[in-house]
């Protein structure tokens, strides 16, 4: 690739390719995860469907690795790739409400914010995640899972068709009646079969929810994640609640006295009544009553903005996760040795239900292959000083190899780094690997879209 390839590739485009002796280069070569360093040969950022066909046609002619760049949210800063081209969809943001319908067309470079804002309006969600500023795309493309799971499924659940530019820059349609193959790949087997440029999703009426944090303090913690396992596998699927360790950040609503003191928490939600929440969760209350409870009606997009702040973009993250069908009591112990030990007031660790709705398809419906598993749990070392770094990463491993001997096998592909090795997807995926190593090789034969938790090609049709 000479400095005229890239000349004639910039006359091509309709958005801006950025190099590194460009002024803006630093700023866009960043993600979200601040630990992530890598630094592209071109950044393409892509206002159309035309500039991402260009940028792929690009990258295949001049056998360059390509990255492919949403919200750039992902947990491994698979957004962006050394010495190659970023297809940034950054620019491709807008939000096609249909409310006869119920229905949602997203452009690729939106984040769940973008979306939250626009529905709300109409009284409307789409199953998404915890943190708003989150992108679609990745979210999606790995499974979905927040604060409407156990109501309305995970996100790949309410997806309904989607524009794929693949990598003979060809564009398609994938859903139930076009390209069913792929349909079924992308919901949940992640950025391998191509640049999605565009998601049409089924909406929910959801507006009003009565959600928020209760804690406790840690010598409660046991009598806590027991009562826990035991109500939220057959708790009303209207109430989804995450349980979690954290330390109280140094900021309103939590009072002085509990700053920067390390708990345990559920953040809860439930999208009915407010009356029937409080009525749900009394026992709880009765058992053992909160040290602290923000538990109020508020406008859904409140709650999906409520951690927005403690976790700006930059900070270092490092992950470990798995999924997880039961909680021993040895399990239990292991959690809160490691949960109180927490290196940094932003680290964390966090158990998903993913029951509840989440559990009506089979493991074979879509790649998610753990439908029958209870919780995804993560574990994240999270800090704002490089310096840290390994200290949160240690921490972070040392936690997982304790708990991971209880987990179920497989982890959620969103919540996993780079380069776990093909042996840790494949059991993510257990029988369904196969299937969508076919597909893969049907749709990207030569695996030009590898910037991925990798599923490789296999063209052997016996498997």
């Amino acid at each position: 690739m000479q400095q005229q390839d890239v000349s004639e590739f910039k006359g091509q485009m309709r958005g801006n390719v950025i190099e590194p002796t460009d002024a803006q280069y630093e700023q866009e070569r960043k993600v979200y995860n601040g630990m992530i360093d890598r630094k592209p040969r071109l950044i393409a950022k892509c206002v159309d469907v035309a500039d991402v066909i260009t940028a792929v046609q690009f990258g295949q002619k001049h056998d360059i690795r390509i990255s492919i760049r949403g919200g750039g949210h992902n947990a491994g800063g698979l957004g962006v790739c050394d010495d190659g081209l970023v297809i940034d969809l950054s620019p491709m943001k807008y939000v096609h409400v249909d409310p006869a319908a119920r229905t949602v067309r997203i452009g690729g470079g939106c984040t769940w914010g973008d979306v939250d804002h626009a529905m709300h309006a109409f009284g409307l969600a789409v199953p998404s995640g915890i943190i708003s500023t989150t992108g679609v795309g990745g979210l999606t493309l790995g499974g979905g899972m927040g604060h409407l799971t156990r109501k309305y499924g995970l996100t790949i659940d309410s997806l309904l068709e989607a524009e794929v530019v693949l990598a003979d820059g060809r564009i398609v349609v994938a859903s139930v009646d076009e390209n069913p193959d792929l349909f079924w790949a992308i919901r949940g087997g992640g950025g391998n079969f191509g640049v999605v440029t565009s998601f049409l999703f089924k909406a929910y009426p959801v507006q009003m929810v009565c959600a928020g944090p209760m804690l406790w303090s840690m010598d409660q913690a046991s009598d806590i994640m027991k009562w826990y396992r035991e109500f939220i596998v057959t708790a009303p699927e209207e109430l989804n609640g995450f349980f979690a360790f954290l330390t109280v950040p140094p900021a309103p609503p939590f009072p002085e006295e509990l700053h920067f003191k390390v708990m345990c928490g559920i953040v809860w939600c439930y999208t009915g009544a407010p009356e029937q929440a409080n009525e749900i969760l009394e026992p709880l209350r009765s058992y053992r009553s909160p040290t602290f409870e923000f538990f109020a009606p508020m406008p859904y997009p409140i709650l999906q903005t409520m951690f927005d702040g403690l976790y700006p973009p930059g900070l270092q993250w490092y992950w470990k996760a798995d999924f997880v069908n039961k909680l021993s009591d040895e399990a239990i112990a292991l959690h809160i040795k490691h949960g109180s030990e927490l290196p940094s007031m932003h680290s964390t660790m966090h158990l998903y239900p993913i029951n509840g709705a989440a559990h009506k398809p089979g493991n074979d419906d879509t790649p998610w292959s753990y439908r029958d598993a209870t919780w995804s749990e993560v574990i994240v070392g999270v800090d704002p000083d490089p310096a840290n770094a390994d200290h949160i990463t240690s921490w972070a491993r040392g936690y997982w190899e304790a708990l991971h001997p209880y987990g179920a096998g497989g982890a959620y592909v969103n919540f996993m780094m780079e380069g776990e090795g093909e042996d840790r997807i494949r059991a993510t995926y257990r029988d369904n690997y196969d299937r969508l190593a076919r597909i893969k090789a049907k749709y990207d034969p030569d695996n030009f879209f590898r910037v991925n938790q990798n599923i490789r090609p296999h063209k052997d049709e016996r498997l």
